[in-house]
């Protein structure tokens, strides 16, 4: 068994803190950018673009939502302040195979994601071609549970 480090589950617990902050009733997805010193450089959550609205109509519509819907992952890389190439980031659940093609393309370095075992059996598909891209970017992704066990 491998434990994640102490301070990834710091980072893990501060990417659910910020996923909090999502207006979306059913997911809610936090993600941390923090560089090789262990300072954190962007957070982002998911949630419609500035200026748009998130009233209920759209929240509640699933089509709508999904359109309008930037993910964390993408909202950590917007509003990063630094360039974040060879850094890591976390995140509340593997990403996506777009979100994936972001992070290998500004240079994420590491994703590590708290499991979600409903979500990824949902998203299967998607997050296998996900994995399947950062082995091929050499982007090291690490998984872990709830008790801090890299999977």
């Amino acid at each position: 068994m491998i434990l994640v480090s102490k301070w990834d589950l710091r980072f893990l617990s501060m990417a659910s803190m910020v996923s909090g902050w999502s207006k979306d009733p059913s997911t809610k997805v936090g993600a941390v950018i923090v560089d090789d010193r262990r300072r954190v450089i962007s957070t982002g959550y998911n949630g419609f673009p500035q200026g748009i609205v998130d009233n209920e109509r759209r929240l509640n519509n699933r089509q709508t939502k999904l359109s309008c819907t930037l993910h964390a992952e993408e909202n950590a890389l917007a509003f990063a302040t630094q360039p974040v190439r060879g850094l890591t980031l976390y995140v509340t659940g593997h990403p996506c195979a777009h979100c994936a093609a972001t992070l290998i393309q500004h240079g994420i370095a590491r994703v590590v994601y708290s499991t979600k075992p409903d979500l990824e059996r949902r998203w299967f598909d998607d997050m296998c071609l996900a994995r399947d891209m950062f082995i091929e970017a050499g982007v090291v992704v690490q998984g872990s549970d709830d008790d801090g066990v890299i999977l």
